[in-house]
């Protein structure tokens, strides 16, 4: 697998990638019925080194890398995945939050003495970023996503 920057022309692709995973509204807080090009303007703004996992020629899954917040946040890596649907279960979630986690290092993301990085709010059906990430729960924060909230879930890993 190959994970590479993106650019715009993989747009097509990402978008593919993107809209089944909005329109379901369980893991990320963009709006379900967010036009193409909000969705995309918001991958790939200003400020968000954006990544695709190439498996066999075909994109896989995307992720972002930013600073968490700004000013006294920009220490702390913030990331957001989304895997193509029929590459789930085969590993490109796992490769791109290795990459992510390597790449925030390499960019001088620290947080305290030790170096991690914050992942999106997300579902607890998320369950394989579970199984990779620390994890923590806002206090009363779990709403139904058939309501169209997402958990407040905060995920987090050691860089």
């Amino acid at each position: 697998m190959l994970i590479r920057a993106a650019t715009r022309q993989d747009s097509d692709a990402v978008w593919a990638i993107m809209e089944p995973v909005v329109r379901a509204g369980e893991t990320y807080t963009i709006a379900r019925d967010v036009s193409r090009h909000d969705a995309l303007a918001y991958w790939f703004a200003p400020g968000h080194e954006v990544f695709v996992a190439e498996e066999d020629g075909a994109i896989a899954g995307s992720y972002l890398l930013r600073a968490n917040q700004r000013g006294g946040g920009e220490h702390v890596a913030n990331c957001g995945y989304m895997t193509a649907q029929h590459a789930m279960g085969r590993g490109v979630a796992r490769a791109m939050c290795q990459h992510s986690l390597d790449t925030a290092r390499e960019r001088g993301f620290v947080q305290c003495s030790s170096t991690s990085c914050q992942y999106e709010p997300a579902c607890r059906t998320t369950v394989g970023c579970l199984r990779f990430c620390n994890s923590g729960q806002a206090a009363g924060s779990f709403s139904p996503s058939a309501l169209g909230y997402v958990d407040a879930l905060v995920m987090y890993r050691a860089l």
